[in-house]
């Protein structure tokens, strides 16, 4: 099971930059950082470590299984991310 990060992101970077295996994009020097609303997680990288979620100040990281109902559509929209 991977986390997901949903809307309340606010791209502030501290789990991109804290996360253990870089699975956490994109990166803060990377030429689209500053086009996306939300960092997003690989969840082929993940490895549950839970680490981004007690870093986020705003609540934004969830388990997968945990999503509340109306942030549910954030799984894939992480995923799709890195496909």
């Amino acid at each position: 099971m991977a986390y997901v990060i949903t809307d309340a992101c606010v791209r502030d970077f501290v789990c991109v930059t804290e996360c253990a295996t870089s699975a956490i994009a994109p990166q803060p020097a990377d030429e689209a950082a500053g086009t996306v609303s939300q960092v997003y997680i690989n969840p082929d990288d993940c490895i549950d470590c839970g680490s981004c979620a007690s870093l986020c100040a705003q609540n934004a990281i969830y388990p997968e299984a945990d999503l509340p109902a109306d942030k549910a559509h954030f799984a894939e929209k992480n995923r799709a991310y890195f496909q």
